[in-house]
Formats: structure tokens, C-alpha cells, sequence
């Protein structure tokens, strides 16, 4: 009963926070009432629409099978973890500033292990539409980034969980580690020439920031993952 008005967004971030701390050795089970936070970006709530609006068609799990806070929050009451829980809701770098919620929490002492990632899933047409009429989506459905006849992005879906511990812990645990982050920053664009433009200006500002906290020059960079979109406003 209580499946049927949960977002698959929800099942799936639950498979996930259990496959991710399964493959760092920690059994999902022997995690209760830890101190342990879910940081999840997540932008749609597409479901909500497909199981339809009409008060007849509420239930008493309406409210929670919908709402994106849940997203984490269900994490959380499964594992019985008692860190803090929060979906973040920032459009495209939603999962990217969960991840940095995550590092500041476990660096405060608030979490000692941290569930962080994002999902994101099409559940319902009026999104797509949505951002079509915005402008933003390739017409001919192809992501054209870094390129003269870029005419807009394509959606797409996807989810991912890691599992986060201070490096000295983690260290101690003897757990695998894949990465390390060294530092993260997180700015706005403030005004520019549009809501949805960004701001070159505030961007390199970010860089600097991100730089400094890690405490690396920019020349010992050896790889950047940009956010392309392929589009004529954010290309440049």
C-alpha cells in the first residue's frame, strides 16, 4: 500500500545507499543509530503527476511518497541513521553541492559517515515540456557541448550514492578508497545578463576558491570534468 504513491526516485536511492555501503565493507544493517548523514540532490518531482492530483486519489502516504525531502529522509529511517538528512534542490549541480553539504558536515564532527549523491528520473511529460519551452533542449536531440552548432542540451537519467568518511578514519577502518577530496566551494552566479546565464566572473571566482581550500595550484591539474551543456549561453 505503501509503495504504490512512493517515487521510484525513492527506491532507487535506497538500493543505491545499500549497494554503496556494501561495496565500502560496512554492513547497511549494523548502522543504526549512527551517526551518520544522506545528502541527496534531487530537482523533479515528475511522480506526483503520474499518480495524478485529485483529492480522491490522496492517501495517508501521499505526503510522503512525494515530497523530494523523503528522498533522504527514507534513507535514513531504513538505515535508522541519526545524522543530518536533507535533499538539496540546486537544478543541474544538485548532486555536486550534496557532496560538499556531506564534507562540511563530516568536517563540523556533525556525521561521522556520510551518504552522498543524486537521482534523477523522467516520470512524466510536463518537465521535458517545460524545459523545451524554455529554449535550452536540442531540437534535433543531440548534446552538442564544446561545439559551433550547439542548439541545447538533451535530459537524460541517471542516480549515485558514495559513502564519505574523513581520510584519517577511513585510514584507520582500513576501508577502500577510491578518491579523495581535497577541497569544494559553492557559489551563486548573482546577476547577469539572465537568470538561467552564467556568470563567467563568479565562475573563475569559484575556481579560485575551490583551489585555495584544497591547497593545490591550478597548473597540478591534470583532468577537468566541465558542465557542458551545449548550449549557446553556457558553452562560452
Amino acid at each position: 500500500r505503501e509503495a504504490m504513491p512512493m517515487d521510484p526516485q525513492q527506491r532507487l536511492m535506497l538500493e543505491l545507499s545499500w549497494e554503496a555501503l556494501e561495496d565500502a565493507g560496512i554492513p547497511p544493517r549494523g548502522m543504526r543509530g549512527s551517526r551518520s548523514g544522506v545528502f541527496f540532490g534531487a530537482m523533479w518531482s515528475d511522480y506526483g503527476k503520474v499518480a495524478g492530483g485529485a483529492a480522491d486519489r490522496i492517501a495517508q502516504h501521499t505526503a510522503t511518497g512525494q515530497d523530494l525531502s523523503i528522498v533522504a529522509a527514507r534513507v535514513s529511517y531504513v538505515l535508522g541513521l541519526e545524522g543530518p538528512s536533507m535533499a538539496v534542490n540546486t537544478a543541474c549541480s544538485s548532486a555536486l553541492v550534496a557532496v560538499h553539504l556531506a564534507c562540511q558536515s563530516l568536517l563540523r564532527g556533525e556525521s561521522e559517515l556520510a551518504l552522498a549523491g543524486g537521482v534523477n528520473l523522467m516520470l512524466a511529460p510536463e518537465s521535458t515540456v517545460a524545459m523545451s519551452r524554455l529554449g535550452v533542449l536540442s531540437p534535433d536531440g543531440r548534446s552538442k557541448a564544446f561545439d559551433a552548432r550547439a542548439n541545447g542540451y538533451v535530459r537524460g537519467e541517471g542516480a549515485g550514492v558514495v559513502v564519505l568518511k574523513p581520510l584519517v578514519q577511513a585510514l584507520l577502518d582500513g576501508d577502500p578508497i577510491y578518491g579523495v577530496i581535497r577541497g569544494s566551494a559553492v557559489n551563486n552566479d548573482g546577476f547577469s545578463n539572465g537568470l538561467t546565464a552564467p556568470n563567467p566572473a563568479a565562475q573563475e571566482a569559484l575556481l579560485r576558491d575551490a583551489y585555495a581550500r584544497a591547497g593545490i595550484g591550478p597548473d597540478q591539474v591534470r583532468y577537468v570534468e566541465a558542465h557542458g551543456t551545449g548550449t549557446t549561453h553556457g558553452d562560452p
